[in-house]
């Protein structure tokens, strides 16, 4: 219902037309929940595509900015989140994101450029059967960088520099370097938020990953980490027995395909 607000409200904003008629909406999915899998916006961008196509305005509304309908709806809810998960979403496969505040102040959105997910090595998702403990204790991390705190803001601009680092050791395939970027991530991330605001199950998942030489991180928010082996098979054997005796799951990520424009 968020998402069909937003969408109406944006059509009727930018004098596009939708005709009268009917639908009915239901979903499903098989996304494991509170894992940090963005699992909320994933049915709401599956919403928007389903009203897109219903009512032909596919063309009429910009790929850039459906990422931020889909942000808008889920704010309609009181979902505190930002544009990343939903730009992947929206676009499908593998793709880099620059937030540079001048062209979000300009555009309203980032400049999100398609890569080749074939660029991507093998990557493994960990994660538990229980919900995440993420998120139980308040983060303030937000407030000390608008409050413009150095340690947040310096962390975070090191953050986005990890993004630039990591597409040019992705053009590059120097795996072993993505390893690195992938850590440096997480270990950025526990030093802003803190341990009680990450969480002792999501911090057992990483160290469960790096005690067999692996990198990790986070995908979201907490619940699930993505795991880089860059030695191979064999250390993926000692990912799968360590996280077997954590009580873990572990799979094989497939990337989605492209989504069309």
């Amino acid at each position: 219902m968020a998402i069909c607000k937003v969408f109406y409200n944006h059509c009727i904003q930018h004098d596009i037309t939708l005709k009268e008629q009917n639908f009915t909406l239901s979903y499903d999915t098989n996304i494991p929940r509170q894992a940090g899998l963005s699992g909320s916006s994933a049915i709401i961008c599956a919403a928007l595509s389903c009203l897109l196509d219903f009512y032909n305005v596919r063309h009429l509304i910009k790929v850039e900015i459906r990422p931020n309908l889909i942000l808008d709806a889920e704010k309609e809810l009181g979902i505190v989140a930002g544009l990343q998960d939903r730009v992947a979403q929206v676009y499908g496969g593998l793709v880099y994101m620059d937030f540079s505040k001048e062209h979000m102040d300009t555009f309203g959105h980032g400049v999100y450029t398609p890569m080749d997910a074939n660029l991507l090595p093998p990557l493994y998702l960990i994660y538990a059967d229980n919900p995440s403990d993420s998120g139980k204790v308040h983060s303030t991390v937000r407030q000390r960088w608008l409050a413009g705190e150095e340690s947040v803001v310096s962390s975070m601009e090191e953050v986005a520099q990890l993004a630039l680092d990591g597409r040019e050791a992705l053009m590059n395939k120097s795996y072993r370097e993505l390893a690195m970027l992938m850590n440096r991530n997480f270990d950025l991330r526990r030093k802003m938020f803190g341990d009680d605001v990450v969480g002792m199950l999501n911090i057992k998942m990483v160290e469960t990953a790096r005690s067999v030489g692996a990198a990790s991180k986070f995908t979201g928010s907490g619940g699930a980490v993505v795991v880089l082996c860059p030695d191979g098979d064999t250390q993926l054997l000692l990912l799968e027995k360590a996280c077997q005796e954590a009580g873990f799951l572990v799979q094989r990520i497939q990337a989605a395909p492209p989504s069309q424009p």
